[in-house]
């Protein structure tokens, strides 16, 4: 009983012992970063390939003794510095471009497939170094197709371009580009340096010109604000003057009404007390009609008709002079027509005496040029006489003397008696 036993825990030892053994030696766990590749068994792919692996990953598995080998390959990012320096971009200016790439090894078929061939047994550093060159000269190719203006103006479309033309290449060495950051880009000629100044110009320029429309805006804005509040200032006092006159029209009407009630009133007064008035002025017009008729109208006609007789009697006593005057001038032609060429003189001789009474009374002192003498046995009317003679002689013309002369030399009965009554004024 013992010795069965013993034999069950020495089985049970050695079953325990194997067991140590297969774990420690033929168990593999495969941790997240990494990839378990079993050599040596036979399968074939997706796409047709044969190869002599199997892959784990995250997961684990066991080794088979003696047919498989068990390896280890890293997925873990690795960090390239990127530096190329005297790359020609188009237009032949050459560039200094340094930049960092994350990389790591594909974990996803087939691109695992491809770092399995190639970096299967290669250190980190030396991975590192062929992802750096590959990665170097794409940024080179890159860099060819591209002008400085465009690498330095948009940094991220020239990473976008190296990933692009860097996938493939990286592809078939099974290697995957995560990312990839420009860091700096620079050339020797300081051509990069004049177009940052160019552009700093521009910018300027462009900032200038920005700060002026925003200032000519913020006016215009300032203006039309300045505008809407003179017009809504303006509405308002047009509001306020419509209103007022509104107002001022209402007050009016209602003034209108008064005072055109005030003045019918007024005018209805007025009239009542004129109309009352009328029959005391049309008495007083009577009166006053009655008083002119005694004061004025009756005096009047007396005048009037006493006027008239006076006239009448005028008119008779002028008619009847007239028609005497008019007998003597008859009678008197007919005697001139009778008495013949010294009708006049004869005439005046019969007139004298009484002429020169009339006129010597008149005539003042005057300057004597003419000497007449006269006997001193003579009446003053002579001297008078003679005086009269000479001075009619000088103011009419009429030779008083001469006449007398002729009159001497004429016939005694040429005279008509009827001459007597011819007045002076009408020989004249």
């Amino acid at each position: 009983m013992f010795e069965a036993i013993a034999a069950l825990l020495a089985i049970l030892g050695v079953g325990t012992g194997a067991g140590i053994f297969v774990i420690r030696n033929l168990y593999y766990i495969c941790q997240p970063n990494e990839i378990l590749i079993f050599a040596g068994s036979a399968r074939e792919l997706s796409d047709g390939r044969r190869v002599g692996y199997r892959l784990v990953k995250g997961g684990s598995s066991i080794r088979v003794p003696l047919l498989e080998r068990a390896l280890r390959m890293d997925l873990s990012n690795m960090i390239i510095n990127l530096r190329v320096s005297n790359a020609y971009s188009k237009g032949g200016i050459p560039l200094t471009v340094e930049g960092v790439a994350n990389i790591k090894i594909a974990g996803e078929e087939p691109a695992i497939h491809n770092a399995i061939e190639r970096l299967l047994g290669k250190s980190r550093q030396e991975i590192e170094q062929m992802a750096k060159e590959t990665l170097e000269g794409n940024l080179r190719g890159v860099l060819a197709s591209l002008t400085p203006e465009q690498v330095n103006e948009d940094k991220i479309a020239f990473a976008r371009s190296l990933l692009d033309e860097a996938e493939d290449d990286l592809e078939k060495l099974g290697l995957v580009l995560d990312t990839l950051q420009i860091q700096n880009i620079s050339d020797d000629v300081r051509y990069l340096d004049s177009i940052g100044r160019k552009q700093q110009a521009d910018l300027l320029r462009d900032a200038r010109i920005a700060e002026a429309k925003a200032k000519s805006e913020s006016a215009i804005q300032a203006a039309e604000n300045q505008k809407i509040t003179e017009l809504s200032r303006l509405d308002r006092d047009i509001g306020i003057a419509h209103a007022e006159a509104e107002r001022r029209i209402t007050d009016a009407i209602t003034k209108r009404d008064a005072v055109v009630a005030e003045a019918i009133a007024e005018i209805a007064a007025e009239l009542a007390r004129i109309q009352a008035e009328v029959p005391v002025q049309q008495e007083r017009i009577k009166h006053i009609e009655q008083q002119l008729q005694a004061d004025v109208i009756a005096p009047a006609e007396a005048d009037c008709k006493q006027a008239i007789a006076r006239a009448q009697g005028n008119a008779a006593r002028i008619v009847e002079d007239g028609k005497a005057r008019a007998e003597g001038t008859l009678r008197l032609a007919e005697s001139w027509k009778t008495a013949g060429a010294n009708a006049r003189d004869i005439f005046l001789l019969q007139r004298l005496e009484t002429l020169l009474q009339t006129l010597t009374s008149a005539v003042p002192d005057v300057n004597v040029q003419n000497v007449t003498v006269v006997s001193p046995n003579q009446s003053s009317s002579a001297v008078k006489a003679a005086s009269f003679i000479e001075q009619l002689k000088q103011t009419t013309g009429i030779d008083v003397a001469k006449a007398v002369q002729n009159l001497t030399e004429a016939k005694p009965g040429q005279l008509s008696p009827a001459s007597e009554d011819l007045n002076l004024d009408e020989l004249i």
